[in-house]
């Protein structure tokens, strides 16, 4: 006889453990001790988490121009006056944005491309927001491209991919594309980056 629950067996308890654990870096036993930490604490905090919760989709949308989550259409950074618009920071996803705003060492805008090209996981480049990134690039303020992708095998092919791809569709324009420098090390994560790494990396980085 399986000692296999149903679904339908499941306790409250269970399911909140079964939902946690699907969130990044969190696994089951993680998953149970943020739960034993709710239940432990005042029942209010358990409300306000759940209600934020609930409502992360109707507030939260993607900025029409850059891509990243926002709760006002254009985003803050995008409608920014004092941003620098010459300089256009690709990035993998919207959590990118927000760990190099917060370092204080780019001043320019965003482009979330909403992944990376990895054939292996069914993710190919027209999957990816790269018509919406020529698109910007074409009304003529870009004048320098800065592919912040992770150092990965995807990160390289993607960076690889958009130079050629920008080069052949725009080789009119006077466009300089770079990358950042060494410093974030080889298979690395931009959201785990100090703000020091990110700074010479941006400082030094490199033209493709």
């Amino acid at each position: 006889m399986s000692s296999k629950r149903s679904p339908n067996s499941f306790s409250t308890l269970d399911k909140l453990v079964v939902l946690l654990s699907r969130l990044p870096g969190v696994g089951k036993k993680s998953a149970s001790r943020l739960v034993y930490h709710i239940l432990e604490g005042d029942p209010s905090y358990a409300q306000s988490l759940a209600l934020e919760l609930s409502g992360l989709h109707e507030r939260i949308i993607r900025c029409s121009t850059c891509g990243s989550f926002t709760e006002h259409d254009p985003c803050p950074i995008c409608t920014d006056p004092s941003r620098d618009r010459s300089l256009l920071c690709v990035v993998e996803r919207a959590q990118d944005v927000r760990v190099i705003d917060e370092s204080q060492e780019f001043g320019g805008v965003f482009h979330v491309l909403g992944g990376l090209i990895a054939p292996l996981e069914g993710i190919n480049p027209g999957d990816l927001a790269i018509p919406a990134l020529m698109d910007r690039i074409r009304q003529g303020e870009v004048k320098e491209v800065i592919l912040a992708l992770n150092p990965t095998i995807e990160g390289d092919t993607t960076s690889l991919f958009i130079q050629k791809y920008l080069n052949e569709k725009l080789p009119a324009l006077e466009l300089s594309i770079s990358r950042l420098a060494s410093g974030l090390p080889v298979g690395g994560d931009l959201e785990y980056a100090d703000r020091l790494t990110l700074s010479r990396s941006f400082r030094g980085r490199v033209k493709m």
